[in-house]
């Protein structure tokens, strides 16, 4: 058979496969059939979500030593393509795989294309009998690498755990791991990983430590994971690190064993303000290997911090940072210590890769945070004290006036939010303060009292004052179970929570710190199908989305750090999370946190003045209104638009169809008009959202006419007495007409796409007349129903000029 009358698989199985194996390559190291990498993006389209088609190669080329590190790509192309062609997109996917070598082929021969600069030339051509061994390309990625030492050999064949499931690590996080194994055995002593918030990096944390703990050496190796919150180290101790059995433990009470290996610890629980409560120095200062430090943008970014002393006690140790967030201001950051991060896998790559759930946001504004709030002359709070004259703002919201009104509008939106989508969607409510969060929760209450009757804990406050409300937190993010709903909390949830079918955030206090809105993102970003969680609205009251423009967003931040002199340190305020104000650390002997706490002005006050306090004014008389909405929905592209979703939706149909005329004439000759619709929605037009913001009367033919070419809708009522009143109609008796009526009525009362859809000869009260079948053959058989219903449907949809 001529060779280009072969399959794509044909070419593979008969020419590729062989040339591979002939080199050295076997099954063990050879992934073949379509290695897919990605989930395929997920599209949300109103209420809906599909994926798109996930990214393959035809085949990866693995280092067979247990650790399974990805040396080549080869893709296959049938025998009519050039032996060169899809070299970009190989090249594309070997960039996203950290693989060093891409090859395609058409079964004439290969064409290589090098990715190490260790080669005479980028691109050339190789003969089948030619490809190289593993032992070739193995060499020459360890040169490309720099690690060819023995002691760099010895940690870099250390392999993965593996518990008998099946998991392996995605192939981000592959990336991450095999950079920062790399890293070590090359000596060097600070490491930065970010990875966004869902993607998996305790996980990724506990493979490095594996293989560095698992690899060979003549002494025995300890490890310590820091983290700032129980939570942190309760989850990952249980969870992703639960495999080092007897060998881990968890400082608590600065009890300090020195029997064990694996160490996880709060800072708070090895450290204080007094020297004798820095239990970490019963430790010898070489005590540690390896030091792995968990969301690491917080209190070790700062170089003055009481946390960095911990880090730079144990200088010999590795460092290896972790945060999905990395801090670059004037006053922290974590590459001028960690360096420059050697791997990133950010929000938008994991949404890009539908690992991530994407978003859609709804503004909601009302009237005094738009306009703002000024008193009338003379006008005092609830205590009978005159509010100052003055222009308050959204900022003083909450912090310097209270307006239980504006709560009741908040809670109300919510509450008819999650009617009208899901009701038992877990829900986060970020407020201002705690006694914020206790207002919303009273508030939410009484919104909802069906709901709280079926279940006290349908809303639940949760937060770090709160011992009721933090004993509910483990059921919150359990999956399996329904209550609490909805959390409102203040600081606590905002990191560390691994809510994983959280359908909806929101954002009622002024964040404006880029660092605690990515966390606080990341608490929605988790996809769990089986859950029905594709992807999660933002409710965002206080316009602070306006942080997704931030050009930063995605990437790394840029280095703004100025490093301070520590003589020249004044030691006023330890502001760890920019919410611990003016107040001293904990004593942490209980092993807490700092987890959540009112916020007020950070200021340093006059020592000398007692009466230097924050005046808050409770206004239950100023009533309040929501004053109008905007949504912003997901393009193709996974980015969200800044237009209203009808702008949006107007300029997406005229690129379809730039005429009404263009319209009229594709509906009226499609023979199955709900494909049209179908393919307006998959195209990004969202249809079904925008149906719930109009008269639920109208169908969605009219509601295209309306947004994009500025016709009048009509009601379904007035089609269909329209139709009732036309010659077409009056021309059919009997059972004939009653079923064009019952159809008819159908449209009416309900919110069809079209009435070809053979499924409404099934429903009451059509049924009664037959089976489909049957009721056809009143028609004349398939063929004259189906041409009857699409003259009633031309009738039904005319368009007046």
């Amino acid at each position: 058979m001529d060779k280009k009358q072969l399959t794509e698989t044909e070419i593979r199985t008969r020419y590729i496969t062989p040339a591979l194996q002939a080199a050295g390559w076997s099954a063990e190291t050879t992934r073949e059939e379509f290695h897919y990498f990605t989930k395929g993006m997920i599209v949300v389209k109103g209420k809906k979500s599909f994926r798109k088609d996930n990214k393959f190669v035809d085949y990866l080329l693995f280092k067979d030593d247990g650790t399974n590190r990805p040396l080549a790509v080869v893709e296959a192309k049938n025998n009519n393509h050039d032996e060169g062609d899809g070299m970009q997109q190989a090249i594309e996917y070997a960039e996203h795989l950290d693989v060093p070598f891409v090859f395609t082929s058409n079964g004439d021969s290969f064409v290589m294309h090098d990715r190490t600069d260790l080669m005479d030339q980028v691109e050339s051509v190789l003969s089948l009998d030619h490809f190289p061994s593993p032992d070739k390309l193995d060499s020459l990625y360890k040169k490309w690498r720099g690690v060819e030492s023995p002691e760099s050999q010895s940690l870099l064949a250390s392999p993965y755990h593996d518990d008998g499931s099946g998991k392996a690590p995605r192939y981000y996080q592959r990336v991450a791991i095999n950079r920062t194994i790399e890293a070590i055995s090359k000596g060097q002593k600070r490491v930065l990983l970010v990875m966004a918030t869902g993607t998996g990096k305790t996980f990724t944390a506990a493979q490095i430590i594996w293989r560095f703990w698992k690899a060979p050496s003549d002494k025995q190796k300890r490890i310590l994971f820091l983290a700032d919150r129980n939570i942190l180290i309760d989850q990952t101790k249980s969870n992703d690190f639960k495999h080092f059995g007897s060998a881990m433990t968890k400082i608590t009470n600065r009890n300090i064993d020195k029997s064990y290996e694996i160490y996880l610890s709060l800072y708070q629980a090895v450290t204080g303000n007094d020297e004798e409560k820095n239990a970490y120095k019963q430790f010898s200062k070489d005590f540690f290997d390896l030091i792995v430090i968990d969301e690491c943008h917080r209190g070790s970014a700062k170089e003055d911090s009481a946390w960095r002393e911990i880090l730079t006690y144990f200088d010999s140790a590795t460092h290896i940072g972790l945060t999905a967030t990395p801090v670059e201001t004037h006053e922290a950051s974590s590459s001028h210590y960690f360096g420059d991060p050697i791997y990133t896998y950010s929000l938008k790559d994991g949404i890009d890769d539908g690992f991530l759930a994407p978003y859609k946001v709804i503004r909601v504004a009302t009237d005094v945070d738009t306009f703002g709030y000024r008193p009338e002359d003379g006008e005092t709070d609830d205590d009978g004290n005159e509010i100052a004259d003055k222009e308050y703002s959204t900022k003083d919201i909450d912090r310097t006036i209270i307006l239980p009104e504006r709560d009741k509008r908040v809670a109300e939106y919510i509450t008819k939010f999650l009617e009208k989508t899901d009701p038992y969607a877990k829900t986060i409510i970020f407020c201002r303060t705690i006694n914020h969060a206790n207002r919303m929760r009273i508030a939410l209450t009484n919104t909802n009292p069906e709901r709280v009757r079926e279940n006290s804990k349908y809303v639940m406050k949760i937060t770090g004052d709160d011992e009721i409300g933090k004993a509910q937190l483990d059921n919150f993010i359990d999956p399996e179970s329904t209550y609490p709903v909805i959390a409102t909390t203040s600081k606590l949830m905002s990191t560390g929570v691994d809510a994983q079918t959280c359908k909806v955030i929101v954002l009622d206090s002024n964040i404006e710190s880029m660092t605690e809105f990515k966390q606080i993102i990341g608490r929605g970003t988790r996809v769990r199908e089986d859950y029905g969680k594709t992807y999660f609205t933002i409710l965002d009251f206080r316009n602070v989305t306006k942080l997704f423009a931030d050009p930063e967003f995605d990437g790394d931040p840029v280095k703004i750090y100025e490093p301070k002199n520590p003589d020249e340190f004044e030691d006023v305020i330890d502001d760890i999370e920019k919410d611990t104000d003016t107040y001293p650390l904990p004593d942490d002997s209980s092993n807490s946190a700092v987890e959540d706490r009112d916020e007020t002005i950070v200021y340093i006050p006059d020592p000398n003045d007692k009466k230097d306090r924050k005046v808050v004014h409770i206004i239950s008389g100023r009533q309040v209104s929501i004053v109008g909405e905007r949504v912003q929905i997901i393009d193709g592209d996974g980015k969200l638009t800044t237009e209203s979703l009808t702008d949006y939706t107007k300029r997406t149909l005229l690129g379809e169809y730039a005429t009404l005329d263009e319209f009229l004439q594709s509906w009226s000759g499609a023979k199955q008009k709900y494909y049209i619709l179908d393919e307006l929605e998959k195209k990004g037009v969202p249809l079904a959202e925008l149906q719930e913001q109009f008269d639920d009367e109208i169908d969605m033919f009219d509601l295209v006419l309306h947004i994009a070419y500025d016709q009048k809708p009509i009601k379904r009522a007035e089609r269909a007495e329209n139709v009732r009143r036309s010659k077409f109609f009056i021309a059919y008796q009997g059972k004939v007409r009653e079923v064009l009526e019952a159809l008819l009525d159908k449209y009416e009362s309900t919110n069809l796409k079209t009435l070809e859809d053979p499924s409404l000869l099934r429903v009451q009260p059509i049924d009664q007349y037959g089976t489909p079948l049957e009721i056809a053959e009143m028609f004349g058989g398939p063929d004259g129903y189906e041409t009857t219903i699409l003259e009633l449907e031309n009738v039904l949809y005319k368009v007046e000029s």
